[in-house]
């Protein structure tokens, strides 16, 4: 059974929207300070976020467009002040804060989170000194990532134009906001992606400017990726950030710091006019010493000259000494054909034609006597020998081994050629070679039965050939 009142009755959705209506209506715009908790960057680009303080948490949600006029990233743990308005989200029974314009809740929150990062960084080595490369001494080509549209680009410029025009390549990004620190790792990287023979020359340094600002301004220099891609740079990197008193953590991992954007221009490129002017000093420097070096070299030459004694001097006693020797030549040439030619009259005199000829004739009767001799002695001696030989010859034959072979023996030999001479030194089975007189040879075995029969078939009697008589020695004389 229904009971009746006087309420009136809501649906849901009515009661959301008229909550929601409540809540915009009454907090259309407020400013909060807290600190960020959890914060997540939809793929969208709208950043949610947890803004706490020690008893509360309040949801809220920068959207896409505004999140890209923040001067800086927010981050868990950072102590901001948002300003906004409140609203509900129906589909979560949720009330939340859509965030117009937020900062940081003053520069102490920004610098103890710079001072965290820092530590962070140089405890990984991004800021050691080793990491730092030298700058080349005249470069060709310079990369600046900028704004393409401030007056940071121009002074430059203009700076490089006065010292020594080079070849500058412009990679405009934003320097300010939150895209500004992709924009400028993306062209860190861009340059030192480019090839060294591509249609655009590799720069051989960068840098990387901006003009003064305050700390969140300047913040995008501070971000880590920013920080990593400074370090990791393969060319060598000069930050230019701010004024000489701004200091940022990208100035910690650069090669070098410049204090402004015209001082980063400055160290990148010597004065050209002083360069031409010292190329002329050591040209001139150098046109001096090789002019003294010169006269130097031709005044100890005319004192060398002037010491040295003249060439007819040199030659005075060598041509006295040539004369000299010339006659005394002349005259010992002289005296030793005289010499010779007596000599020659002495040895002519001795030979006499009649003394030679009866000296001739003496040894010719000599050799016809000898002649006579020899022929009687050589004759004895011939047959002398002949007798000799013969007896020898006959002894030989009387000792030899075929006149007892002739007698019915045989030459027993071994396998090895060797003579056998003991029986005892046969063994069983032995092959031997008989030498018969007749000179012919045939192969034996040792048996120790005498009744054992033979394995070979008995041989033939051969025929004895007659024996020739031996051939008649003739007479070696």
């Amino acid at each position: 059974m229904a009971t009746a009142t006087n309420a009136p009755e809501f649906t849901v959705s009515e009661l959301a929207r008229a909550l929601k209506k409540t809540v915009e209506d009454s907090y259309g715009h407020v400013r909060v300070r807290g600190e960020l908790g959890r914060v997540t960057v939809a793929k969208s680009g709208h950043v949610y976020l947890d803004l706490k303080d020690e008893q509360a948490v309040i949801d809220g949600v920068v959207w896409k467009g505004m999140a890209a006029q923040l001067a800086f990233r927010p981050e868990e743990g950072l102590e901001v002040i948002a300003e906004g308005r409140l609203s509900t989200f129906p589909g979560r029974s949720k009330y939340q804060i859509i965030i117009d314009r937020m900062e940081p809740a003053g520069a102490g929150a920004l610098m103890a989170l710079l001072e965290e990062r820092k530590k962070k960084l140089a405890a990984e080595g991004l800021f050691d000194p080793e990491r730092k490369r030298a700058l080349p001494f005249l470069p060709r080509t310079i990369g600046v990532i900028t704004s393409p549209t401030g007056a940071v680009i121009r002074d430059i410029l203009h700076r490089l134009e006065d010292r020594f025009p080079v070849h500058v390549l412009l990679w405009p990004v934003l320097v300010q906001g939150d895209r500004a620190a992709a924009q400028i790792v993306e062209a860190i990287q861009g340059f030192n992606s480019l090839p060294d023979n591509g249609p655009l020359h590799r720069p051989d340094v960068l840098i990387v400017a901006r003009g003064g600002g305050s700390i969140e301004d300047l913040w995008c220099f501070n971000e880590e990726s920013v920080v990593r891609a400074a370090a990791g740079s393969d060319i060598p990197l000069i930050s230019a950030v701010g004024h000489e008193t701004d200091t940022t953590l990208i100035d910690f991992a650069s090669d070098r710091r410049a204090p402004t954007p015209t001082g980063a221009a400055e160290i990148a490129v010597p004065v050209r006019r002083e360069l031409i002017e010292r190329v002329d000093l050591a040209g001139s420097r150098l046109s001096g010493a090789l002019r003294r070096s010169v006269d130097r070299k031709r005044s100890d030459l005319g004192a060398l000259v002037r010491a040295m004694p003249r060439a007819e001097n040199l030659l005075f006693d060598k041509r006295q000494r040539h004369d000299f020797v010339s006659q005394r030549f002349d005259t010992a040439l002289k005296t030793g054909v005289e010499r010779k030619r007596g000599r020659l009259e002495t040895l002519a005199a001795g030979l006499r034609p009649a003394a030679l000829q009866r000296d001739i004739n003496q040894a010719r009767r000599r050799m016809t006597e000898v002649s006579r001799r020899l022929q009687p002695a050589y004759g004895r001696q011939l047959r002398q020998h002949t007798r000799e030989v013969a007896s020898l010859g006959a002894r030989l034959d009387s000792l030899s081994y075929k006149n007892v072979l002739a007698r019915g023996f045989a030459l027993v030999r071994d396998e090895a050629g060797g003579v056998v001479r003991a029986g005892s030194s046969l063994g069983e089975g032995q092959a031997l070679m008989l030498t018969f007189a007749d000179d012919a040879t045939r192969r034996a075995v040792i048996w120790d039965d005498p009744a054992r029969p033979s394995a070979a078939p008995a041989a033939k009697p051969r025929k004895k050939a007659a024996k020739k008589p031996p051939p008649e020695q003739g007479n070696l004389f």
